[in-house]
């Protein structure tokens, strides 16, 4: 049997944080070396496994302050600002990492590529296999439709999310932007209201629904006359999620200091 990698989880007490116990806990790969709060958290002390709802697993949260032995890799599905301050802190610490987190500006996404240059960095806005499957697809119909069909992105989340269009919602548009030599700034429609005129043909448009426990539904759509594709992915549970991190977790520990995503993680890079 391989020797397991010890996972460091930043923000466990969040509902990411608690799938990522709970997938770390099963997994066969990999252990929890700590799961992490705030400094201020109440939440320290308690084991982590009664924080996401599984049972004792013999991790009580803490501080990073109060880490003794680092992690062989830690995951990071926080707030943009808690992101960053856990990323410089890895990257003082030489430790590899798995970012998960959106609704991140140019400006701290600029910190994470720069980050890379110092250690090995996993970041993707989606880490579950389906979404990256579907990442993959969209290309290809991309190449074969992109150029004559309307292409619309729709997607819904839980009334909690604070960023709008998805993470997700606008990786699957850079996907489709990339494989057309779109600049996705520039074509990129976010919602419509009043006399918008009709549709320009290289627009890439998108529409946001928060609503209820939505965990994640994402479709893009390529519509010309008298047909249209649609690729969708639904996810019912933030475990997809949490065990696509730690099958990313898991990869990156052996990998050279470059930035990663999933596409790489999952081998569908061509």
């Amino acid at each position: 049997m391989s020797e397991q990698i010890k996972v460091g989880i930043f923000g466990a007490n969040g509902r990411m944080g608690r799938a990522l116990i709970e997938a770390s806990h099963v997994s066969e790969t990999v252990d929890i070396a700590h799961a992490l709060v705030r400094e201020t958290s109440s939440f320290k002390g308690i084991d982590a496994g009664q924080v996401a709802g599984i049972g004792n697993v013999d991790s009580a949260l803490q501080s990073r302050s109060q880490v003794k032995e680092l992690a062989d890799v830690y995951i990071d599905f926080t707030l943009p600002d808690a992101c960053m301050d856990n990323l410089a802190w890895c990257v003082s610490n030489k430790k590899p990492m798995v970012i998960g987190t959106t609704g991140l500006s140019k400006e701290q996404l600029a910190k994470i590529d720069a980050a890379a240059l110092a250690i090995p960095i996993v970041f993707a806005a989606n880490m579950s296999v389906g979404v990256n499957l579907m990442l993959k697809l969209l290309q290809t119909t991309a190449k074969v439709m992109g150029d004559y069909t309307d292409i619309e992105i729709w997607e819904a989340h839980h009334r909690f999310k604070k960023d709008a269009p998805s993470g997700t919602a606008l990786a699957l548009g850079q996907a489709i932007a990339d494989t057309l030599d779109r600049d996705l700034d520039k074509v990129a429609v976010y919602g419509r209201e009043g006399d918008t005129g009709e549709r320009k043909p290289e627009t890439i448009g998108f529409a946001t629904i928060r609503a209820g426990d939505i965990v994640g539904e994402h479709t893009a759509m390529f519509a010309d006359i008298g047909e249209r594709i649609e690729i969708t992915h639904k996810a019912s549970s933030r475990l997809t999620f949490a065990k696509g991190a730690v099958r990313a977790a898991a990869w990156l520990k052996s990998k050279p200091v470059r930035l990663y995503d999933m596409q790489d993680v999952l081998g569908l890079k061509d």
